[in-house]
């Protein structure tokens, strides 16, 4: 890569859809569940495995969380959008077609800003469409097994424009997509379970010129390291391509992790070869501008916006700010703990280091954290005080992480209130002193820098329990007197 977002002088050019679950019941045409934990073909009925005769039911939450998520996109919500087949062939769809949108979405028209290397970016929305997922075909050789668990789960296919231009921006707007429809709550965000997946569009053209080249899909990207890595393999291998002579052909193309490679699966088809009409069962979708409103105000707080408030309102670092709006569940913690320490800051530090740190060992969501932002508010609170140091109270952090005991009960039992009368760590620190005559000697010559080994004795002979003030200020009085 010669300059920023340009290859061996030429430029990438990427979209990409991302596919969300709708984080619903029950099935977008039918009453069958969506849990990702059922036996194979347990949650299906005669709509799902389509069935001659069957009709269709839409789902009412679907839609809604569709508008949900499109609001928050920035999208225009259609009052009038329409279903349509997509016609096409394939064992894990067995009406032969896909309900899904074409020329009338539920959503269109947003956008999303997206962070690279700390500059923002904004990437348009063409359009976000509903429509209902196929089943999940699993290979062995020269036979398939089809699950349909998965046929008629609902989708918002979100599309972008051609707006990214790099690896790491793909990557970033797929996180964005999925940090926003997580704080809605209208997707559970595993990627793993297919929740939210990836085709990237990608093509590639040399600098400056404006007529876009041949593009290419990379299908089904279920990682966003993947995607990142998907579509810089891709960016080399159409360069090498076209310098070799070589035609771009429009295919859809799959990611292969362990080789780091794209491989054909089929030339891509255009909207014609779908011949998509619309569906004669569903009627049209009616949304009036009173439902949009009422939708408009469940809206919470979205993660750019938070990431500003607490940078401009709390004071915290660009750094802390991120980092705490990465997940909802982790800023809901963090503000919890800030209102009810009245620290902004010591709180971003305690839940960025200790909570961050346990939670990640454990393995858990921040939400199964045994010790809650009440309990870790009223630690802090010991902390500024001064009833305890911020070393102890890491210790007695861990103890309540494990016993379940408040902070209260734990620097009690175990007697770790910080000692802060000044006759005895002033008797303790003599006693050091005159056991260390050679250091008090260099000290007062000139070399200051051992005055950190006082302190650390006076902290070793009070168990690390001595006021680091009063120890500091005892020890300057007398080896400066």
């Amino acid at each position: 890569m010669s300059s920023k977002n340009t290859y061996r002088g030429y430029e990438a050019v990427i979209g990409i859809e991302v596919h969300v679950q709708l984080k619903t019941k029950s099935k977008i045409f039918c009453a069958d569940g969506t849990n990702f934990d059922a036996a194979d073909n347990e949650n299906t009925s005669p709509v799902s495995v389509g069935m001659p005769g069957t009709l269709p039911v839409l789902n009412k939450t679907a839609v809604e969380y569709s508008i949900k998520t499109g609001l928050a996109l920035g999208c225009q919500i259609r009052n009038k959008s329409i279903f349509a087949r997509k016609n096409y062939f394939y064992p894990d769809l067995p009406k032969g077609y896909q309900i899904s949108q074409y020329d009338k979405p539920i959503c269109e028209h947003g956008s999303v800003t997206i962070v690279v290397d700390k500059e923002p970016k904004k990437i348009s929305i063409t359009r976000a469409h509903m429509e209902e997922d196929a089943g999940k075909s699993t290979h062995f050789g020269d036979y398939t097994l089809v699950n349909y668990n998965r046929a008629g789960i609902p989708l918002l296919e979100i599309v972008s424009g051609p707006d990214l231009s790099s690896p790491k921006e793909a990557a970033e707007y797929a996180r964005t997509i999925r940090q926003i429809v997580l704080y809605l709550g209208v997707n559970d965000g595993n990627l793993e379970e297919g929740s939210l997946r990836c085709d990237c569009n990608v093509s590639v053209k040399p600098i400056g010129r404006k007529e876009l080249g041949t593009k290419v899909e990379l299908k089904n990207l279920n990682s966003f390291r993947f995607v990142e890595k998907a579509v810089e393999y891709e960016i080399d291998r159409q360069i090498d391509e076209i310098e070799s002579g070589k035609k771009i052909i429009q295919e859809t193309r799959l990611y292969d992790p362990d080789k780091n490679r794209t491989f054909s699966m089929r030339t891509k088809e255009d909207a014609q070869d779908y011949r998509y009409f619309p569906d004669p069962d569903l009627l049209p979708i009616m949304v009036s501008d009173a439902d949009i409103e009422r939708i408009k105000k469940t809206l919470p707080e979205l993660p750019f916006d938070k990431q500003k408030r607490f940078k401009e309102t709390l004071n915290l670092s660009e750094y802390d700010a991120e980092l705490l709006t990465s997940e909802k569940e982790l800023a809901d913690y963090f503000e919890e703990l800030s209102t009810a320490s009245g620290s902004p800051k010591l709180a971003a530090n305690w839940v960025t280091t200790e909570v961050l740190r346990e939670v990640n060992t454990h393995k858990i969501n921040i939400k199964q954290a045994p010790v809650s932002p009440a309990a870790l508010a009223a630690l802090l609170k010991q902390v500024e005080s001064g009833a305890i140091s911020g070393k102890i109270a890491k210790t007695v952090f861990t103890e309540m992480w494990t016993s379940g005991k408040s902070a209260e009960e734990i620097i009690k039992e175990k007697s770790l209130a910080q000692v802060s009368d000044t006759s005895l760590i002033e008797k303790i620190i003599d006693d050091i002193l005159a056991a260390n005559k050679s250091q008090v000697d260099e000290y007062r010559s000139g070399k200051t820098k051992v005055f950190g080994f006082f302190v650390g004795a006076a902290m070793k002979a009070t168990k690390g329990q001595a006021n680091p003030d009063v120890v500091n200020k005892i020890l300057k009085q007398k080896l400066e007197s």
